[in-house]
């Protein structure tokens, strides 16, 4: 029977870390996988999440089914973090969520959710986009289309062009979506101006924003980054987020994540919850509750909150650093391209705005793992390897 099936290629990013396992170079370097890392290469626990776990291990009585909707400590606490406490949208009773497993699942249900209501959907992504977008939402059914965003010549968002697609093509009922901080590939961000002009868009055209949050804290800060999501929120009647507790809280394994729906009233909210958990259902039935556990003891005591804020803002400092570092590094190495934009990008990301076959070169010749497309994760970076890094980078060019 399964002999009819045709072999996959494997997924671009996970072919690398195999490929970067087997290189014997002692001085490869993995900017591949997008995952958090400390000077030593490693990826902590971080403190405030250690704690929790002790917590939560004294406190556990048993591991009986949690509700269908998830850890509502959990739900109530990312809520706040996202759309803020003083959330108009949350005292009205207008928000359904779900915990899902991982930002991954939140974006699947969601888009699950978007084939119960309208087999038709259109879903607009960037171009470029996290390559795992695509997948996510289109196989649930979903019709994909990009809209421009990132120009890799002139390493900058391509703001107008990408409103004209917008404003001429995406229809009444069509999803947009969009990035709400740190922007995977690139980095590169939407300003608190260009927000508004999308917003505005919205409310003309009838779009529905689909605001994806993978990284929220890692830009400028977690206020900061929640400002596009909070004004879309609050502003337009209808949004779907998928947020992701993979990195700011450093929960990759545990697969923690919120799938959220804003509703333009309170009686459609009820309806919403009720499809949403039926999607959920449907997949995988219940929730695992760990991680989001975690997260609640987190965010539902202030000492914590106050350790976990300040390990984020340690994170995103560190990343702000590398990025000087290495464009410090390029041109003390006199890299014939001025990289200078790095230090403009925001989060875990950033493009390099080089070329296929230079990437390629560089993992051939000098064991520098990462995609084809030049994202490089940031966080990979250490004063160990930014020399040799950036000397690698020069000579490529």
């Amino acid at each position: 029977m399964f002999e009819q099936l045709p072999a996959i290629a494997p997924d671009p990013i996970l072919g690398l870390s195999a490929a970067f396992k087997q290189d014997t170079n002692p001085s490869k370097i993995d900017l591949g996988v997008g995952v958090y890392k400390d000077e030593n290469g490693n990826t902590p626990i971080l403190k405030a999440v250690a704690e929790a776990q002790s917590r939560l291990l004294a406190s556990e009585t048993s591991k009986v089914y949690i509700t269908p909707q998830g850890v509502q400590g959990f739900i109530d606490g990312m809520l706040g973090l996202i759309l803020g406490q003083q959330s108009s949208v949350i005292k009205d009773g207008r928000v359904a969520a779900v915990q899902a497993p991982g930002g991954c699942g939140a974006l699947r249900i969601l888009a699950e959710l978007l084939k119960r209501t309208n087999a038709d959907t259109k879903v607009w992504v960037s171009d470029p986009t996290w390559a795992n977008h695509i997948p996510l939402i289109g196989n649930a059914g979903l019709e994909l289309a990009t809209y421009p965003y990132f120009d890799k010549a002139q390493a900058s968002i391509k703001f107008d062009e990408m409103m004209a697609c917008i404003n001429t093509e995406v229809k009444a009922g069509d999803v947009v979506l969009l990035h709400g901080c740190c922007h995977n590939p690139t980095g590169a961000d939407l300003t608190k101006e260009q927000w508004h002009v999308v917003k505005d868009a919205a409310l003309k055209i009838g779009f529905i924003p689909f605001i994806d949050v993978a990284y929220q804290g890692f830009g400028v800060g977690l206020e900061e980054d929640a400002y596009g999501i909070r004004l879309i929120a609050e502003n337009v009647p209808e949004c779907l987020i998928a947020a992701s507790c993979s990195k700011n809280f450093g929960l990759y394994r545990e697969r923690v994540g919120l799938a959220a729906i804003i509703s333009s009233n309170s009686e459609t909210k009820q309806i919403v919850q009720s499809q949403i958990q039926s999607v959920a259902r449907g997949i995988y039935s219940m929730p695992p509750s760990y991680g989001g556990a975690l997260v609640d003891i987190i965010l539902a005591d202030t000492s914590l909150n106050q350790l976990w804020q300040s390990e984020v803002t340690e994170m995103r400092e560190r990343m702000i650093q590398l990025r000087a570092l290495l464009v410090d590094n390029l041109a003390k190495q006199n890299a014939s391209k001025d990289f200078s934009f790095v230090n403009d990008q925001k989060g875990m990301f950033s493009y390099l705005c080089i070329s296929p076959e230079q990437v390629q070169k560089l993992r051939k010749e000098n064991s520098v793992y990462f995609v084809d497309s030049s994202r490089v994760n940031i966080a990979g970076i250490n004063h160990n390897n930014v020399e040799t890094l950036a000397a690698a980078i020069a000579g490529v060019l």
